[in-house]
């Protein structure tokens, strides 16, 4: 779902339980996520759950390499915040990927207040991770 779709939906959520529910129907929304890619490579470190992300190249039709993501989660919320993540960033550029404040945009949608520390660490380890996917997909 495009990010300007999740923010109009949050627009018309006045309470915080309301948006908690929407962020975990976006991550049951989200393609499963095979089995084969739950390595130790694609694990990400530093959040309390566990996380997966997965990388690599999207079609691209302009000879500019974009950003596929998938990914998952063990815990319903942060696999909603994957869900927002994507939202953000996938199909991106490696350029675009790093001008995207993702912290800004999750202040913006009102996400980042009601984060515990140990989810706004790992939000943080999983933006950083998509980050240097990007760069390594544009050196590579």
């Amino acid at each position: 779902m495009p990010l300007d779709a999740i923010a109009s939906h949050f627009d018309l959520l006045d309470d915080w339980e309301d948006r908690y529910r929407y962020v975990i129907e976006l991550g049951r929304a989200l393609p499963a996520f095979p089995a084969e890619l739950k390595t130790d490579a694609n694990k990400v470190r530093g959040c309390a759950s566990q996380v997966w992300l997965a990388t690599g190249p999207a079609v691209s039709t302009g000879g500019q390499p974009r950003m596929a993501l998938q990914g998952t989660s063990d815990a319903m919320i942060v696999q909603g915040l994957i869900a927002v993540l994507f939202a953000i960033y996938d199909g991106k550029t490696p350029a675009e990927i790093a001008d995207t404040d993702a912290q800004a945009l999750f202040a913006k949608l009102g996400l980042k207040e009601h984060l515990t520390p140990q989810r706004s660490n790992g939000l943080a380890a999983m933006v950083q991770r998509i980050r240097s996917d990007a760069r390594a997909l544009n050196t590579g």
